[in-house]
């Protein structure tokens, strides 16, 4: 188990957050956080960390949590070749 999983708990974003993640994945959901925390437990997530940052793909979408303040900073759509 990874630190990201760890503290799902402390898992949140902000309202910017919220507009952007909202936008980028084409969602329209009233709770941001649970539905990516929902994603990031998900048992087939891909859950890697790269320096300050968590990158959790999932399905046809990337969210990136940072590893220290476990704010959700965005997430957007594999973009799949043509």
């Amino acid at each position: 188990m990874n630190d990201l999983i760890r503290n799902i708990d402390k898992l949140h974003t902000t309202e910017p957050g919220v507009t952007r993640i909202k936008r980028n994945l084409s969602i329209d959901t009233e709770d941001v956080v649970l539905w990516c925390r929902m994603r990031i437990l998900d048992e087939t997530a891909h859950i890697e960390r790269k320096g300050k940052n968590w990158y959790v793909t999932i399905d046809d979408c990337i969210i990136t949590v940072n590893a220290h303040s476990y704010t959700i900073i965005t997430s957007h759509k594999i973009k799949t070749k043509s």
